[in-house]
């Protein structure tokens, strides 16, 4: 029993990231996918004609209409981007085009932030605030800057894609992404390389909180402590995009078969708990200074807050 109990107490200290930093982790990715069901939702039209027939359609967003294509193609269209884009930032990468990849960071995350901010506010005011948290994030990083401007980015892009995928072809593209991911990590590891060389130059896309952690150097010296290196605790873009897709097709689902706006919302609340918890429990159970795919667990988060879902409709 002793060497139960010491084994546990060792696993707990060598967990990921620090309690603080991973509960901070947690805050920030749950408020991504709030603010962005959100943003989501507002963006949402829905109409009656007088012969009662419900359409329900996403407004255009502050950079122009979506493109118009069935959820089939969308998918394809995903997939390709995510592989091309991969393949252009590794190129970049690997012949050191850092001021072309700034370039393309920095008009991904402002296109992204005036879709966003578009919603609430006029297109013109939504460049401009767009165009001012952006350079923020780019000319004075920080932690708060960092961490709040990518909670507008994600709504922006699921804004862009949650109207043209449907709920089967968002299961196929959930378990895609999933494989690619464990495929990115643990084979091929460029998705490491990739997140390594994007915390290093102030890009990353996504959750980016630096820590240095501190230990006792032993007993012989009381109350000295010993500063470790630098940490950073990540969670990569596509992290926090992907349950927002899905949980956003749901959203829209729902009010296609006739729910309310809000109703819809708080119906989709069990997609963000669910996946809250399988984030958390890599986060708790995951070992220090290794990456793990987080998408295989996310998905798996999806799943039980859409069976969840399903039982509660159930009980209307």
């Amino acid at each position: 029993m002793t060497q139960t109990f010491k084994k546990k107490r060792k696993r707990k200290i060598e967990m990921k990231h620090t309690i603080s930093i991973t509960l901070l982790l947690l805050i920030f990715f749950v408020l991504a996918q709030l603010i962005g069901l959100t943003i989501l939702n507002l963006g949402i039209n829905v109409e009656v004609n007088d012969s009662g027939e419900r359409s329900v359609e996403y407004k255009d967003t502050a950079i122009g209409e979506r493109p118009d294509s069935n959820p089939a193609t969308s998918f394809i269209s995903i997939i390709i981007a995510i592989l091309v884009g991969t393949g252009l930032a590794l190129m970049l990468i690997k012949f050191k085009m850092l001021k072309i990849w700034k370039l393309w960071f920095f008009l991904a995350i402002l296109i992204a932030m005036t879709i966003s901010i578009g919603t609430i506010l006029p297109k013109i005011i939504a460049l401009i605030v767009a165009l001012i948290l952006t350079l923020l994030k780019m000319f004075k990083p920080g932690i708060l800057t960092h961490n709040i401007t990518e909670l507008l980015i994600y709504p922006g892009i699921a804004l862009l894609f949650v109207p043209i995928l449907n709920v089967f072809w968002m299961f196929i593209l959930l378990l895609l992404i999933s494989a690619y991911d464990m495929y990115a990590v643990w084979k091929s590891k460029h998705m490491i390389k990739l997140a390594k060389f994007q915390a290093n130059s102030n890009t990353f896309a996504g959750l980016l909180i630096p820590y240095q952690k501190v230990k006792k150097v032993g007993k012989k010296t009381k109350g000295k402590t010993k500063k470790q290196k630098i940490q950073n605790a990540i969670l990569g873009g596509g992290d926090i995009a992907f349950p927002m897709l899905f949980a956003g097709v749901i959203m829209t689902s729902l009010i296609q078969n006739g729910m309310t706006k809000l109703l819809a919302l708080v119906y989709t609340l069990p997609i963000v708990i669910c996946v809250t918890i399988a984030l958390a429990l890599l986060f708790f159970k995951g070992k220090k200074d290794r990456f793990y795919p987080a998408m295989p667990f996310l998905t798996l988060g999806c799943v039980a807050g859409y069976a969840i879902l399903q039982l509660l409709l159930l009980g209307l």
